[in-house]
């Protein structure tokens, strides 16, 4: 799940629904004929699924393009000697210089494996750790620095520095209250702090840290509670703040990085996007306590011009039937999408596949609360 916040949301919807944990079994599976295959730049893509917070329900997918196969739970398979597999809530996954690196928040490591064959290389611990990005030969991983616990006194996170070669964290930097996801935008490296331990006293900065000195030369305001941040082509800063679940909305910012000013609130909900041949793709799935209901928005928007261009990614009827969104992808090449669908974060989630025109081309089971994409190229 994405912080402490959000896991009590879920387990009170869980409550509300008089589900079991145990419902949904890992499976060793295969689905042969879901798409014609497809001879691209790139091979298949990686689906990490989060699994509950506790249930040490971590699995890795794979989509292979060539056959047109999705493979379910492949890391249990290639990995049997692994002790409890993959872990307890994935919560990123990245590939980078032939190796991939899947990040297990509640289980307190990160995974490298090998990014073709997904046989586990290494695992580097690091204590409630959250997002990863790239730079050089280097690895930065955020991380809350404590426990996974709501707490006023919580400590700062940190962004690590970690070497590809040798997988040894080299430096630290201190940074805001529990970090979210990064960018490197030149030579410096910008985190979204959430404060969500801090609650109602939500951090609400983006820190900005030099790559040469390792240090935080400043911080950013931008909104309350943030959490996604992506770069545009133009070095701009797509950044999310998911509100405080009450009287103050999630919204999503743009921000100048070379000037660090916020040149525009779009005013809607995004939880989840990706930017892709100058489009960002983006789903809301925005959660009230004061309704306990939750508003699923969809849509498009340019970079380039920094205006919405579409309210929405895929047929209406797709829309309904998706009941809680939960992770997006778009393939460079064709522009298909891809949406994941948590349902009611208990049971098997599904993985959805539509053409760039948003249409419908194929759905199926995935693991329970499948969320995380990485594209694999030959």
């Amino acid at each position: 799940m994405k912080k402490l916040n959000f896991y009590i949301l879920i387990f009170t919807l869980i409550s509300l629904i008089s589900c079991r944990t145990d419902e949904y079994i890992p499976r060793e599976e295969t689905e042969t004929g879901l798409a014609q295959p497809e001879n691209t730049a790139i091979k298949g893509f990686y689906v990490l699924n989060e699994g509950n917070m506790g249930s040490n329900k971590c699995t890795l997918d794979f989509f292979d393009y060539t056959t047109g196969t999705y493979h379910r739970n492949i890391y249990a398979e290639i990995n049997p000697n692994v002790i409890k597999e993959l872990g307890d809530v994935g919560n990123d996954i990245k590939i980078y210089g032939g190796k991939m690196y899947a990040v297990i928040n509640v289980s307190n490591k990160i995974e490298v494996l090998d990014a073709k064959t997904a046989k586990r290389i290494k695992t580097i611990p690091l204590q409630n750790c959250r997002y990863i990005t790239f730079k050089n030969g280097k690895v930065y991983a955020s991380s809350y620095a404590g426990p996974v616990d709501i707490n006023p006194n919580a400590p700062k996170g940190k962004v690590v520095e970690i070497d590809t070669v040798s997988l040894v964290v080299e430096r630290q930097v201190t940074v805001g209250y529990q970090p979210e996801e990064m960018e490197i935008v030149g030579n410096q490296l910008f985190v979204a702090n959430s404060g969500g331990y801090m609650v109602p006293n939500y951090d609400k900065t983006v820190s900005v840290i030099d790559l040469n000195s390792f240090t935080e030369t400043k911080k950013i305001n931008v909104a309350i509670n943030l959490h996604r941040l992506k770069k545009d082509s133009d070095g701009d800063l797509y950044v999310s703040s998911r509100g405080d679940y009450y009287s103050v909305p999630s919204s999503l910012f743009l921000v100048d990085a070379a000037t660090g000013v916020v040149k525009k609130d779009f005013h809607m909900a995004v939880s989840g996007m990706t930017i892709v041949n100058d489009k960002l793709y983006y789903y809301g799935n925005e959660f009230n306590y004061n309704t306990h209901t939750s508003t699923k928005t969809f849509g498009i928007i340019d970079v380039k011009t920094e205006e919405i261009i579409s309210n929405k990614i895929i047929d209406q009827e797709y829309v309904d039937g998706i009941k809680a969104p939960y992770g997006i992808a778009v393939n460079p090449i064709t522009e298909d999408i891809y949406l994941t669908d948590a349902r009611n974060y208990v049971s098997t989630g599904y993985v959805y596949c539509f053409d760039k025109n948003g249409h419908f081309k194929w759905k199926t089971e995935g693991g329970n609360i499948p969320a995380h994409f990485v594209f694999l190229y030959k």
